[in-house]
């Protein structure tokens, strides 16, 4: 398997939800690395952006100088899981590599936090359990885009190329499915 014993899995380590998904990863076996600078992208085979406070993950990523390495990476076909705030610095707004647009916190505030099982496109199985916290949803998107969930109309899951999107954290429910997503397209 990919990332386990060859090239590591990166998590983006600035701030937020990223322990869950270094413990999903180690438990699919795969070796993963923090990425908390720019060198710490060196050799990283996918990458997961976690849940956060999205602007101060962003400002992170520009105070260590890995936007544009982020956005090199991407645009070469590393593959990528989003998830809530990740979502988030993947829109057209943040590092640009994603054709979408997010609406932050859009279900609402923390009080507004819920549960729901949702069916993704293209992943076998029941539903899956998605947590959402102040989760953003997806405003816009552009036609190559492939909408993979909505709620009530709103886009809370996406694909484009080698990048997955959620709004949601499957991590905190215990569903591997996304994080297995990711390590089958790692080489």
């Amino acid at each position: 398997m990919a990332g386990s014993g060859g090239r590591p899995v990166g998590v983006l380590a600035i701030q937020g939800g990223f322990e869950a998904h270094e413990r999903m990863l180690e438990g699919l076996g795969a070796t993963v690395r923090e990425v908390r600078s720019r060198s710490d992208l060196d050799g990283i085979c996918a990458l997961v952006l976690p849940g956060g406070e999205s602007t101060a993950i962003m400002h992170g990523v520009e105070r260590e100088a890995m936007a544009e390495p982020l956005r090199e990476r991407i645009a070469a076909g590393l593959p990528v899981l989003g998830s809530c705030a990740g979502l988030i610095l993947l829109d057209r707004d943040h590092l640009g590599v994603m054709d979408i647009r997010a609406q932050r916190n859009a279900f609402g505030r923390q009080v507004r936090s819920f549960e729901a099982d949702i069916k993704l496109r293209g992943f076998a199985g029941p539903p899956m359990r998605a947590v959402f916290i102040r989760a953003p949803w997806i405003a816009e998107h552009g036609v190559n885009v492939e909408v993979l969930a909505e709620i009530d109309g709103h886009v809370v899951a996406a694909r484009q190329g080698e990048m997955l999107a959620v709004a949601f954290h499957s991590e905190l429910a215990g569903d591997a499915r996304l994080h297995q997503w990711l390590l089958a397209r790692a080489q």
